[in-house]
């Protein structure tokens, strides 16, 4: 390296000495030097522009050319096509419209090889509108101009639009290349076009272009995709050589058809040939352990990682979370989130969505709440995931006011978003708030209610008590009633004990999904509670006679790291008999504070006695006894159950949380109950 900067050097020097700089990637010295020189030629400046976009910053590309623009120096085509190049890199719309112009401006609006950088520019900016111009304006269009427009529709996903531009392309006489081949086989991937891609692998073998280790990789991609593992693996053991893309495509295809042991066995053969990994391959490998619920091992390829160099990214993290989700794990979330806050991955949208959704179904809305506030944009996904999560947790009144705000901020909802503030309203009763939401969604936001938006506004209404209005409202649904929609009914039938609309209900969905247990057991109940025993007998026994078995209630809290799971009158765990006693204990305590035991939730004709002693024994008493004796200092325990909780349950936790003076969540199969002081989030309407 020169220890001086040389000086008053003619052009040719100057533009040498750049040269050598830029080179060896010494971006600041030739910066130095461009900035001595009183009036840099073009090429001077087309050196720099596209040292800087070789190098990683084409905003500084760009603002060198914003620069030389402030002189009032006409580009010449080799500039142009650098500047295009660097505004490629920068994805910045606006300024890929800007060069459009200027090369128009300066004649070079028909030219082949600027075009096709144009197209390009445009294909990596996603804005396909732009290339479609510059592609209609091209007088003479060569392999590359098509390959170019073909893969520029794919880049905004588009994939049938490219196919057609590939068909163009062949009738126009043009033969494509192994690039064009490459670029095309994803259309057919995203399609499942096994048809097509068999198309194209014919005119691969015909033409000896197989071997080819781009088009190779998408061909393994291609048959993946569609599902043709057998035709994957043959092209994948053909190719006379492998990069890392065929490995991560044939190992993801394993992952995808459910064959997780395969797949892992090519992952360590990868490894054995010395296949250099990159984060697509870990992050294949951990995204296809969470696919088929082989959490431990997604967890054991993360250390791995790490212990190889390789830090989680957007998308490691992205797929990490739902683990934590599905274990209901919030100290695993927190420990990712732990790393998204000190590698600064807010910036990406679809991580920090995922650490709002996590929290959430986690019990932890609060700090949902502070995720999505540290939020540097967000876009339809933020916001719905963020009324979801207040939705589930019975904030109606919040989500609806996140719904205003999102509209005040200028971002269009979805159908998701309207689902989402529909469940809001049902859990909080805000029936008349819920009608006019629905019915905006047409008049004012041009998205049609699918079915199961109308399914939401039956929930609203029966679980509101309006069961003949909800009736109603399922009788002129212009769609087919689904059986979410009986079932919101025929659930609220057992809250407000109406039994004839409850037989209406049941009866419909014993033909909709007639091996669905709830259904039975809900009807049964509605009979046992209008002690209508014949009948609750007969529902029963045609369960028995289909062969329908119960679906168990279980109740699961973590502690530390290890999740602990119970049924009603569960003996396995080692700490039951401390269990049990401290539920005997706090029995008394709580009978001394005006706790009644309701024993219409025990369903079997026992003595009264008896039915206090199975309410004392349902799972969820039992996980939240484990959980309070697990404390450690916690202030609060998280409890999950995968049926709805029942009323003797909801009314006992609410004096075990005021007696032992901590906060009690529990989530069951509808939503999540916050118990404090005596008082449930809920307010005893679920």
């Amino acid at each position: 390296m020169l220890s001086k900067l040389p000086t008053n050097l003619p052009p040719h020097l100057s533009l040498k000495f750049i040269g050598i700089y830029t080179k060896n990637g010494d971006l600041g010295r030739a910066r130095q030097l461009f900035d001595t020189i009183p009036e840099p030629d073009l090429p001077s400046w087309t050196v720099l522009i596209d040292a800087y976009t070789k190098h990683g910053f084409p905003k500084e590309a760009m603002r060198l050319y914003a620069e030389l623009h402030k002189r009032r120096i006409q580009p010449d085509k080799l500039l142009l096509l650098s500047v295009a190049k660097a505004c490629a890199a920068s994805g910045n719309i606006s300024k890929a419209e800007e060069i459009h112009e200027e090369a128009i401006k300066f004649g070079f609006g028909s030219d082949l090889l600027m075009g096709n950088a144009l197209i390009d520019m445009y294909g990596k900016c996603r804005y396909s509108e732009g290339a479609i111009k510059v592609f209609a304006h091209l007088r003479v269009k060569d392999v590359i101009s098509w390959t170019s427009m073909a893969s520029c529709y794919m880049n905004c996903g588009l994939p049938r639009d490219a196919f057609r531009a590939f068909r163009e392309m062949g009738l126009n006489g043009v033969r494509p290349n192994s690039i064009t081949l490459s670029s095309i086989l994803p259309a057919c991937s995203e399609l499942k076009d096994l048809s097509s891609g068999k198309e194209i692998h014919g005119f691969i073998s015909r033409n000896g272009l197989g071997d080819n280790v781009f088009v190779s990789s998408a061909l393994v991609n291609m048959y993946a995709s569609c599902s043709s593992i057998k035709q994957a693996w043959l092209v994948f053991e053909n190719m006379s050589q492998r990069d890392i893309v065929s490995w991560n495509a044939i190992i993801t295809a394993y992952f995808s058809n459910g064959e997780c042991d395969k797949a892992l066995g090519l992952f360590d053969r990868m490894r054995i040939e010395g296949v250099k990994l990159n984060y697509a391959s870990w992050n294949a490998v951990i995204g296809g352990c969470m696919q088929n619920g082989r959490t431990k091992e997604a967890f054991d390829m993360l250390d791995q990682m790490q212990d190889l160099g390789f830090k989680p990214n957007q998308i490691t993290i992205t797929t990490l979370l739902p683990a934590c989700i599905t274990l209901e794990s919030l100290r695993g979330g927190k420990e990712i989130h732990g790393y998204v806050f000190r590698y600064w991955f807010f910036e990406d949208i679809t991580a920090a969505t995922a650490l709002v959704f996590m929290y959430a179904k986690c019990g932890d809305l609060e700090h949902a709440h502070r995720v999505f506030n540290m939020m540097l944009r967000r876009d339809a996904v933020a916001w719905s995931t963020m009324i979801f999560a207040n939705s589930m947790h019975g904030n109606g009144e919040e989500a609806l006011s996140l719904f205003h705000r999102m509209l005040n901020s200028g971002i269009k909802p979805n159908a998701m978003t309207f689902t989402g503030v529909l469940s809001g309203c049902s859990h909080s009763r805000l029936v008349d708030e819920a009608l006019s939401v629905f019915h905006s969604m047409s008049s004012d936001h041009l998205i049609e209610p699918d079915v199961e938006h109308y399914s939401s506004m039956v929930d609203v209404l029966s679980r509101a008590g309006r069961l003949e209005e909800a009736y109603e409202f399922i009788r002129k649904m212009p769609v087919e009633p689904t059986a979410s929609a009986w079932g919101a009914l025929l659930g609220a039938c057992r809250v407000y004990k109406n039994v004839d609309l409850g037989r209406l209900a049941a009866k419909r969905l014993f033909e909709i999904e007639p091996n669905n247990p709830g259904n039975y057991v809900l009807l049964s109940n509605i009979f046992v509670a209008a002690k209508l025993w014949g009948e609750a007998s007969e529902t029963r026994k045609l369960m028995r006679d289909r062969r329908i078995m119960k679906i168990p209630g279980c109740s699961w809290v973590q502690v530390r790291n290890r999740v602990h799971t119970f049924v009603a009158g569960d003996k396995r765990n080692d700490r039951s008999d401390k269990i049990n006693k401290f539920l005997d204990e706090l029995g008394e305590k709580m009978r001394l504070a005006g706790y009644i035991p309701n024993t219409e939730f025990v369903l079997q004709d026992v003595d009264q006695e008896e039915k206090e002693d199975l309410l004392c024994n349902h799972s969820e008493k039992l996980a939240v006894a484990f959980g309070i004796l697990s404390l450690n200092g916690s202030s609060s325990v998280r409890v999950f159950k995968n049926l709805r909780i029942c009323g003797d349950c909801h009314n006992a936790i609410k004096f075990i949380a005021k007696i032992v003076g901590v906060q009690i969540i529990v989530r069951d199969s509808l939503r999540f109950h916050h118990f404090k002081d005596g008082f449930c989030s809920c307010r005893d309407f679920w």
